[in-house]
């Protein structure tokens, strides 16, 4: 698979193979709209064939016998492959997604990463001892939940592929995963990578195809433990109403409307660069992106402009020219980032930047980088998430304004405080409804240790970190009456 295949197949039970009913879907480039690849479109029947693979192995002593610390090598040994194949890794992302390519090599590292981390947390997974009785010896295990779904995005393929599978498998789990129908070509790659790695056939399965139907197929398959899902809020929920039918475990990673709080006594220069970055990554097209500007009043205008010129000066093209900016995922989606510059218009919203289709960077699906100031707090522009490089502006006067705008949405994945008061950044941090907090920064570099998960429609349940183990292992407590 050193060079990119016309035609992609499946990944079950360690073998690759086509659709049980043949049929195939094309990937294109978003930047181009050139057809990349076909794959297996997936249905019900191959869902099937992977989970009951994915079972097999699970049960089998050739998985239940290997030592966590073997299955931290073979962690280790994919961190290793994904590192030496990191630039066509990054090739293939920067095709799929149409994402700029220095950003595809970053997420093909932080793929590394997660591997590196949830490797040395394999033989880690602990359990208690508890003080019951003298007689009593009382402790708990922690297993495997047993054979997990994975239905991941388009946004980040790579990166949040490997973010839920590296600690279900640390965890002694196996994995069956639908990569979105938009970009499944690295999930592909990195089952391959995983064979090399060492891992049983079985305990990784890749089932490509539509979300309508392979993913709902896996959602509802009764022989799954968990479900790991990130996207969109409704089919958040759909999978959540299956999921109860089964009486199944879930993580939901899901929307965000975030705010960055900027105040007149921040670093402007260093605000306005990460309120542009936040918003920009990726064209917008991220869960945790900094989508609405809270800014202190008596700035507003210098502070505004500020970011406007930033957003203006982007280069816009083609994620392999490696473009600030690339293009939005499909005409679908870029269709919709459209409607919402007619909403601007009819809400008497003003355009400081941007606003249109770019055409000048080829046929690709291109948006340019738009600032949208005179928002109203409970306004749709306000309230939803556009998913593209729009910010929308909202003046406060006070802390507390400032702190009922922001907690004014019924997402709450992510905040950025930017002020120079330490009193009013903690003042916020312990009062804003987020499952992160960053004060004079934003993001903090996406760094794999730093548990990341929502409050609210942005989710619950918890990924990165030593937090996200929990949700792969099951607590088991055992009590020994001990005689004499």
């Amino acid at each position: 698979m050193n060079q990119l295949q016309t035609k992609l197949q499946m990944y079950i039970g360690g073998v690759w193979a086509d659709s049980a009913s043949g049929d195939v879907i094309t990937t294109i480039n978003p930047a181009t709209k050139e057809a990349l690849a076909t794959f297996p479109r997936g249905n019900q029947d191959d869902v099937d064939r992977a989970v009951k693979a994915a079972r097999a192995t699970f049960e089998s002593n050739e998985w239940r016998e290997i030592l966590p610390a073997e299955r931290g090598r073979m962690l280790l040994r994919l961190c290793q492959l994904i590192r030496e194949q990191k630039d066509e890794l990054a090739h293939l992302e920067t095709l799929d997604t149409g994402k700029p390519l220095a950003q595809a090599l970053a997420d093909v590292e932080v793929a590394a990463r997660y591997c590196e981390y949830y490797a040395g947390a394999a033989d880690k997974i602990l359990g208690e001892t508890i003080p019951i009785r003298s007689d009593i010896l009382n402790y708990t295990i922690r297993e495997p939940l047993g054979v997990t779904a994975h239905i991941v995005p388009w946004n980040y393929p790579i990166q949040i592929a490997v973010r839920s599978l590296a600690p279900a498998v640390a965890a002694g789990n196996t994995v069956v995963m639908k990569p979105a129908e938009d970009t499944p070509m690295t999930a592909l790659r990195i089952a391959d990578l995983c064979e090399k790695a060492g891992f049983p056939a079985g305990v990784i399965n890749i089932v490509t195809g539509y979300g309508a139907e392979a993913g709902a197929a896996l959602a509802a398959h009764p022989d799954i433990d968990h479900i790991t899902f990130t996207g969109s809020v409704v089919t958040g929920m759909t999978i959540m109403k299956t999921a109860a039918q089964q009486i199944k475990p879930v993580t939901l990673e899901l929307g965000g409307k975030s705010p960055n709080i900027v105040f007149a006594d921040a670093d402007l220069d260093e605000a306005a660069h990460w309120v542009v970055r936040s918003i920009t990554q990726n064209a917008g097209q991220t869960c945790s992106a900094g989508s609405r500007l809270l800014v202190e009043e008596s700035i507003r205008e210098e502070f505004v402009a500020k970011v406007a010129s930033l957003m203006s000066a982007l280069r816009i093209g083609q994620g392999l020219e490696n473009a600030e900016i690339g293009p939005i995922i499909s005409e679908k989606q870029l269709t919709r980032i459209e409607s919402y510059m007619q909403v601007a218009q009819e809400d008497g919203a003003i355009i400081r930047t941007g606003g249109r289709r770019h055409t000048e960077a080829g046929d690709g699906f291109f948006f340019q980088p738009t600032v949208i100031d005179g928002v109203k707090p409970e306004g749709r522009l306000a309230q939803e998430e556009i998913f593209g490089p729009v910010l929308v502006v909202l003046p406060f006067t006070t802390k507390e304004e400032a702190l009922a705008i922001a907690n004014g949405t019924e997402y709450g994945l992510v905040t950025g405080v930017w002020t120079s008061d330490i009193h009013k950044a903690h003042w916020l941090a312990s009062r804003v409804k987020s499952g992160q907090v960053f004060i004079n920064n934003y993001g903090a570099g996406g760094g794999v240790e730093m548990t990341f998960g929502g409050y609210r429609k942005s989710g619950f349940g918890r990924e990165k970190g030593l937090e996200a183990l929990k949700y792969y292992t099951q607590v088991k407590n055992v009590a020994i009456k001990v005689n004499g």
